[in-house]
């Protein structure tokens, strides 16, 4: 297994032809993303997002995009937008790969926090989580706008 930074640190994409062949994962999490994958991901990263996948025999089989930033209730938080491990890999460590990957990231950029949300019917995403010492400190709230 190993992790391939898609965005180096200025979020620029430095694994153009990875970033395509990470689609197929993603959409297994978001499949509501747009046809054009690789140009939807470019405005994620410049509003602030980053991007690792993870890979096996030279397949994606993980995907996490994430990002850090200072607030009031969290101080410097590193939060992940997207955490998702190829089906026919589940269960297999990649997802505790992936999160112990984004975790030494963390702390090495001084975050104080690793946070991430989980749709409620997520559930053994959930037992995941709590497994990876993960706690749920508040309610979501969200109003659509679109």
């Amino acid at each position: 297994m190993e992790i391939i930074r898609i965005t180096d640190d200025n979020r620029q994409v430095v694994e153009p032809e990875w970033l395509q062949r990470a689609e197929r994962v993603h959409r297994q999490l978001r499949p509501q993303l747009p046809p054009d994958y690789v140009g939807k991901m470019h405005a994620v990263f410049g509003s602030g997002g980053e991007m690792c996948i993870v890979v096996e025999s030279s397949q994606v089989v993980g995907v996490a995009v994430f990002r850090y930033y200072e607030n009031t209730s969290s101080g410097r938080k590193f939060y992940v937008d997207d955490l998702v491990t190829d089906e026919m890999f589940r269960s297999g460590g990649v997802g505790h790969a992936m999160l112990a990957f984004l975790e030494k990231l963390a702390r090495d950029r001084g975050c104080d926090t690793l946070d991430l949300d989980s749709g409620t019917q997520r559930t053994r995403a959930h037992k995941f989580y709590f497994r990876e010492g993960f706690v749920v400190p508040a309610f979501a709230f969200r109003k659509q706008l679109k």
